[in-house]
C-alpha cells in the first residue's frame, strides 16, 4: 500500500530539487525497483522509502522539503521516518567537498539505497572505495533474450580476415615506392614484426621512414630487405609510466538527524549519541576541580615570586 500511495506524477516529476551539488545521490548496486522493496518496514517507513526512491538524482530529501509534497505525513513524521531509514541500513548523509575553479565548498549530501546495507558497506562509501555486492541477490542478472532463429545459409563463404594496422601499412608499400610492393602473403608474414613498432609507440610515418630510407636501386627480395629492416631499425622498448595514484575522494559521515560530522563507527546506523538519547561517556582522568585550584594557586604564587625578584 505504501507503493501505490505515491503514485501520482507530481512525486517525482515536479519535486522540489536541493541546490546544486545537495542532494540525493543513487548508492550503487541497486536491484531492479520491485513492489515489495520496503516491505519489511512499517508502513510510514515503507511510504517515504518509496516516495524517495523514486526521485531523480539531486532532489531536495529533507524533511520539509518531503513533508510539503507527502500526502499523508508532516514534517516531524518525515524527520523521523528519515531517521528510522537510517537506522535501518537505507540511507546516510555524508559531506563532500565540491572543488571549483577559484573556489572550494563542503556539502551535504544523503546516499539512498533501495537494499538496507549493513554498517561495514556504509563505511566503505565513506571512504571513497566502490563496494561490492553483500550477497549474490543484490545483483539479479539480466534475463538472457530468447534466441532467434538462424536462417540456413545458403553457400558456404571463406572467413573474413580483419585487417591490422600494420597490415594495411605494408600492403601500401608498394604503392608508395614500386620496389617495394609486397603479396599478400608477405604481408601476413611480416605483420608481427610491424606490429611490435606499434606496440613500442612508433608512429606509421615513423615506420614507413625507416622502410624507405636510402633504398638500393634495384630489389630482388622486398620480402626480405622489410624483415631486415623492421628487425635491425625496430625502436626500444619504452618502460610504461607509472600510475598516478589517485586519492579516494574526501568524505565524512553526518549524523542523519542533527548533521554532526563523526566516524562511521562512532554514528551507528548514521546517527549520533545525543539523538540516540545515549549516556555521555563517562569522564577519563582529568583533574578534580580542587586539584585546578590548587594548582591556579602555584602559578599564581610562581607569577608573584618572579615579579619580587625583578624589583
Amino acid at each position: 500500500m505504501a507503493d501505490t500511495d505515491l503514485n501520482a506524477p507530481h512525486a517525482a516529476d515536479a519535486h522540489p530539487m536541493a541546490n546544486s551539488g545537495y542532494g540525493k545521490r543513487h548508492a550503487p548496486y541497486e536491484r531492479p525497483r520491485t513492489g515489495t522493496d520496503f516491505a519489511h518496514l512499517p508502513a510510514r517507513e515503507a511510504s517515504i522509502a518509496a516516495l524517495i526512491d523514486r526521485l531523480p538524482e539531486g532532489a531536495a530529501i529533507d524533511g520539509k522539503t518531503l513533508a510539503s509534497v507527502h500526502p499523508h505525513y508532516g514534517q516531524a513524521a518525515c524527520l523521523t521516518a528519515l531517521r528510522r531509514l537510517s537506522d535501518a541500513g537505507h540511507l546516510r548523509r555524508f559531506r563532500e567537498p565540491r572543488v571549483r575553479p577559484g573556489a572550494s565548498r563542503w556539502v551535504s549530501v544523503t546516499y539512498f539505497s533501495r537494499t538496507a546495507r549493513s554498517e561495514a558497506w556504509w563505511g566503505e562509501v565513506q571512504a571513497g572505495r566502490v563496494p561490492q555486492p553483500e550477497c549474490v541477490s543484490d545483483v539479479e542478472p539480466a534475463a538472457e533474450p530468447e534466441p532467434t532463429p538462424r536462417p540456413a545459409p545458403s553457400s558456404p563463404r571463406p572467413p573474413t580476415r580483419r585487417r591490422s594496422r600494420a597490415y594495411d601499412l605494408l600492403a601500401a608499400l608498394g604503392r608508395t615506392d614500386s620496389r617495394l610492393a609486397l603479396s599478400a602473403a608477405d604481408c601476413t608474414a611480416l605483420e608481427p614484426l610491424a606490429a611490435e613498432w606499434f606496440t613500442r609507440g612508433a608512429t606509421e610515418e615513423q615506420l614507413v621512414r625507416a622502410l624507405l630510407a636510402g633504398l638500393p636501386r634495384e630489389i630482388h627480395s622486398p620480402r626480405g630487405l622489410v624483415r631486415t629492416r623492421l628487425r635491425d631499425k625496430v625502436p626500444p622498448e619504452t618502460l610504461a609510466p607509472e600510475p598516478v595514484p589517485v586519492p579516494a575522494p574526501r568524505r565524512i559521515m553526518e549524523c542523519t538527524v542533527c548533521g554532526a560530522p563523526g566516524r562511521p563507527e562512532a554514528l551507528p546506523g548514521g546517527i549520533c549519541a545525543p539523538c540516540r538519547n545515549e549516556a555521555p561517556p563517562p569522564p577519563g582522568s582529568g583533574l578534580t576541580v580542587n586539584e585546578v585550584h590548587a594548582h591556579v594557586g602555584r602559578l599564581r604564587a610562581l607569577v608573584r615570586t618572579r615579579e619580587r625578584t625583578r624589583t
